[in-house]
């Protein structure tokens, strides 16, 4: 968008009236500020997550049950191993350029940092599930859903979205995919350390050797491992949601603003009605089908509910597919396609 009088200037120098480029070292300097507070932010951000998600560790025990039994860690594991697959298929369907294990790494890395900032501010508004009847629906639609899925997108879009080889839409899913599995693996320890702590499931290491050791842990945190385990996968659904409009935002930056919300709303819409209705409709089934287990009808609950936007998901990245495959069809494979530069993107690395 240019100003009106640099629109009717034709080759007129304009410089610092209508138009402006670093051409002084004033205007050298300026640039350089500009980065250094970028870089300062950020860091400082960076730095704020790690304080946060220590002292969250520390306060709940979790850090310390870590310390004297390491196998939770394993636990953590298995329980991350069906949304980590899930968000290997997103990466695999990535029909452009493969992403680099670099921004992945820096992304999962980020969204368990700064999941601390969604810890704070749940229990700021905690006391909304005070509230007779709507409580708990207040909470989840106006603070969870909103705050957890605007942390993840934070870890996307401070980092990966800003480099170059960000370069097409599709990559925003991607990256908020291991945004959201990163999220569910520090959620899933914090979840499987408290659980060990409660007096019902204290953890009482009797075997000798690393196979013992862990068999003990697994005894004691198994249940919660696989609930967790079923859990996890919603994070990288929503998260994948927002990531693909954030990506959409970066080639439409005329309605970016607009664009970035509507992914916002859409996995925090999808987050708050999965923890609405996962506490209800189990039990609201147990009524009328008696005698099935509401953990079994819980796990059923999670695939259904899960498998119909993982389904929405998996189709729009189908219908990115195709206008990828009809924009090049000069290409004989998907894999032969290279990535277009944007307006975004400096001409080399």
């Amino acid at each position: 968008m240019k100003d009106p009088v640099a629109k009717r200037s034709g080759d007129e120098d304009l410089y610092d009236i209508a138009s402006w480029e670093p051409r002084t070292a004033l205007d050298r300097l300026a640039v350089r500020t500009y980065r250094g507070v970028v870089r300062a932010g950020r860091r400082f951000v960076v730095g704020l997550g790690v304080l946060i998600l220590l002292v969250i560790l520390g306060a709940s025990g979790a850090g310390g049950l870590i310390i004297r039994d390491p196998f939770i860690l394993g636990l953590a594991l298995l329980s991350i191993i069906p949304a980590a697959g899930l968000a290997l298929y997103i990466y695999r369907a990535d029909i452009t350029t493969k992403e680099p294990p670099s921004l992945l790494v820096a992304t999962f890395v980020l969204s368990i940092l700064f999941a601390g900032f969604a810890a704070v501010i749940n229990s700021m508004f905690g006391f909304l599930q005070l509230l007779p009847l709507v409580g708990f629906i207040l909470f989840y639609y106006l603070v969870v859903g909103p705050v957890e899925e605007s942390v993840k997108l934070l870890a996307v879009w401070l980092y990966p979205y800003r480099d170059s080889r960000f370069d097409s839409v599709v990559d925003g899913a991607v990256y908020g995919a291991i945004a959201g599995l990163g999220f569910a693996a520090i959620e899933n320890v914090l979840y499987i350390t408290q659980n060990l702590q409660t007096p019902g499931a204290m953890l009482i290491q009797t075997g000798i050797g690393i196979v013992d050791g862990f068999a003990d842990t697994l005894e004691a945190g198994g249940q919660i491992t696989a609930v967790r385990g079923l859990a996890g996968p919603g994070h990288v659904v929503y998260s994948a949601f927002a990531g693909y409009y954030l990506g959409l935002s970066k080639f439409n930056r005329e309605n970016a603003g607009p664009i970035v919300v509507k992914g916002l709303l859409i996995a925090a819409f999808i987050h708050a009605t999965y923890n609405t209705l996962v506490g209800i409709v189990p039990g609201i089934v147990s009524l009328i089908v008696p005698g099935v287990p509401v953990l079994v009808l819980f796990f059923g609950f999670v695939v259904v509910f899960q498998g119909v936007f993982f389904y929405i998901l998996y189709r729009k990245l189908k219908r990115y597919e195709a206008a990828c495959k009809r924009s090049h069809d000069d290409v004989d494979t998907a894999a032969d396609f290279g990535s277009e530069l944007t307006e975004f993107d400096p001409e080399m690395r």
